[in-house]
This record gives structure tokens, C-alpha cells and sequence, in this order.
């Protein structure tokens, strides 16, 4: 198994577990990996130390003082995101072309209040808010529109 280290044309940093080189090599190529922020294909590995388990005693231990690192700000944010993404796709109901009807039905009371999301046109859009329907827009990355694992 091979964990690389990927990164999108939009600089998000990820982590993608393949069979092989050739195996992720392949995937790239077909299409089929892509950035789980944004779902940018064009995805290039980037350098890793690779992992040796050597497996005998090391002779001196590591301190703990010198294991800690200060997490990189971008990659905290991108999995702040990321995790506020899932939370929401799990909390909604997903009414796709049909947000702005049942926005309004919720709204007027014609429906039971609950989360949603879907699409809806700028018109539609502007069109909710002028009537004091609070709507979003927020772009969901393609990979958390299927299903959740």
C-alpha cells in the first residue's frame, strides 16, 4: 500500500492511498483522482520522506518536544471545511433543481422546517432573498455529494 501526498492546481494539500505507483499513476490518468476540496483532476504527487519500519530498537528516543509541530494554518482550514462540508451534507436533505420551491414551502409553512440544499438559478436566488428567505450559496465539493463513508 502507498499513502502519497497530493496536492491540486489550487494548492489543497491530500493524502491518497493506492496499490502501487502504477496503480495511482493509472487512476490519475483515467480521471478518477481528484481533489477532495475543490475536485480539481489535475492532481501532481509532491516529495515524502518515506516510512522505513526497520523494525529493531532505536537507540535513543526521540523527545516528545521535538514531535510536536505547530500545524500548518492552510491544512487546519482546509480540514475545517472539509469536516463543516460533511457535517452539512449530513444534516440536509438534498432537493437538487427544486431548492427555491421548497425553500418556499418551508418558509410559507407549507412543509415541515428542515435543512436543505440543491441548486437554484441567480435569479431564484435573488429572488428568495427579496421575499426574506435566508439562503447560502456554498460550493460543495463533488466528492461529498455521493455518498458518505
Amino acid at each position: 500500500m502507498k499513502v502519497l501526498d497530493l496536492r491540486c492546481t489550487q494548492q489543497h494539500v491530500f493524502e491518497g492511498w493506492f496499490a502501487s505507483e502504477e496503480d495511482y499513476l493509472s487512476q490519475r490518468d483515467r480521471g478518477l483522482v481528484s481533489c477532495p476540496v475543490c475536485g480539481d483532476a489535475s492532481v501532481s504527487k509532491m516529495l515524502s520522506a518515506p516510512r522505513l519500519n526497520l523494525g529493531g530498537p532505536r537507540d535513543e528516543a526521540v523527545p516528545s518536544q521535538e514531535l510536536a509541530t505547530v500545524p500548518d494554518t492552510e491544512q487546519s482550514l482546509q480540514a475545517a471545511w472539509m469536516a463543516l462540508t460533511r457535517r452539512i451534507v449530513a444534516n440536509t436533505d438534498d432537493v437538487g433543481d427544486r431548492f427555491a420551491e421548497e425553500a418556499r414551502k418551508i418558509h410559507y409553512g407549507e412543509t415541515e422546517e428542515r435543512g436543505i440544499r440543491g441548486q437554484a438559478s441567480r435569479s431564484e436566488t435573488e429572488s428568495l432573498l427579496e421575499e426574506g428567505i435566508a439562503v447560502m450559496p456554498l460550493l460543495l465539493p463533488e466528492a461529498l455529494k455521493g455518498p458518505l463513508q
